[in-house]
């Protein structure tokens, strides 16, 4: 029977226990086995047979982790993704306000239309005629000028829409109300709410006025020429509408329609001389694209006028003229118009005959009684 660990076959060479007696006393416990380096050679040690292919690792090192330059690359190009998605949400919401180069505000057209009066215009005092007119229920000064009920569009909000109103509001009680634009040339303030690309077109027609349609200074507000008439009360009467509406994705319309009743009596008159109204009606177009909300201005699109008692042959391109108290107009206009029917078309004459009803109706003036027979006529006490 073959010893303790002999194989089946005996030993080798029949030599008495093999190898054992050589071998025997080694023992490879697990302190051993950690302490092995294991070693590999590369292809061209291999070919050489002259250098270590792996160098000695020492014991307690930590391998590299050969999967940490793939997780890098994964976070670079998340960070690079992110970065690059906020920069277009930021180029596209910073574009969104900016205004289209090729976009350039309109010029404003005009139509100034003449309302001349049949008869003699009423005077009085200021108070008094307000009261006995269609005006009696029209606010004072800019209480008049209402904003309607602001909603959002499609694509504006609120705020835009408000801005729109405001903004609208702002230049008609400029370029209607404020005393210094009305008798004399104060414009500054006016300016500074048009888009600049109407300015040249307003200073020319301020400067140089023009019926042509074009170019009318009473076409952009209301003035009148000092040397001729003067204000009895700064309390504008007034009433009118205003409505918006989105016209594109980038436009906004406000259409104004405001009728204002003005007292006025002649340059240099004693405060106690009669006043008489002077009715003006203005329909104006405002237009607004983003950039002009953002700087609070508007483009005025359009303007049309009608102002009376005015005569017919009078030019109304640089001043209203109005006819004063005591005085008729002449030649008196064709037909009947009436300033205060907002809901209406005006006539398309540049001239009008103003409707009587718009004038103020005074009383009737008291006539004294006719005398009665004395003792020498002819009746019957005188037989």
């Amino acid at each position: 029977m073959a010893g303790r660990g002999d194989p089946p076959e005996g030993t080798p060479d029949g030599i008495p226990g093999g190898g054992e007696d050589e071998y025997g006393s080694v023992v490879f416990d697990e302190s051993f086995v950690r302490a092995a380096r294991l070693q590999e050679y590369s292809a061209r040690e291999r070919l050489e047979d002259s250098a270590r292919a792996v160098r000695s690792r020492p014991e307690g090192e930590v391998p590299p982790l050969t999967g940490a330059r793939p997780r890098h690359g994964a976070l670079l190009f998340v960070l690079v993704l992110a970065v690059t998605f906020a920069a277009v949400v930021y180029l596209s919401a910073r574009n969104a306000y900016q205004p289209s180069a090729e976009r350039r505000a309109e010029p404003l057209l005009t139509t100034v239309v003449s309302l001349a009066p049949r008869g003699t215009v009423p005077g009085g005092d200021p108070a008094a005629l307000y009261a006995r007119s269609p005006a009696a229920s029209f606010r004072s000064g800019a209480a008049g000028v209402t904003l309607p009920a602001a909603r959002r569009t499609a694509h504006f909000s609120v705020g835009h829409v408000v801005t729109a109103l405001s903004t609208a509001k702002d230049y008609l009680v400029l370029s209607s109300l404020d005393p210094d634009v009305v008798t004399g040339d104060a414009v500054r303030q006016i300016r500074l709410l048009l888009d600049p690309d109407q300015l040249e077109q307003f200073d020319r027609s301020v400067d140089s006025p023009a019926d042509d349609g074009r170019h009318a200074a009473t076409g952009w507000l209301v003035r009148f020429d000092t040397a001729e008439v003067a204000l009895a009360d700064t309390a504008t009467r007034v009433r009118g509408t205003m409505r918006v509406a989105e016209v594109g994705p980038d436009t906004l319309e406000v259409a104004s329609d405001h009728t204002l009743v003005y007292a006025v009596r002649p340059a240099g008159a004693a405060p106690a001389a009669d006043a008489s109204l002077f009715t003006v009606r203005r329909e104006l177009i405002f237009r607004f694209d983003r950039e002009d909300l953002r700087m609070h201005r508007a483009e005025v699109l359009t303007s049309r006028v009608q102002a009376g008692p005015q005569s017919c042959s009078a030019d109304p391109a640089g001043f209203l003229h109005p006819v004063l108290a005591g005085h008729r107009a002449t030649p008196e206009g064709p037909g009947l118009t009436d300033p205060y029917a907002t809901g209406t078309r005006a006539a398309p004459a540049l001239c009008g005959a103003l409707a009587p009803l718009t004038q103020p109706a005074l009383p009737a003036p008291v006539r004294p009684a006719p005398a009665t027979g004395g003792r020498g006529g002819g009746g019957r006490d005188g037989r």
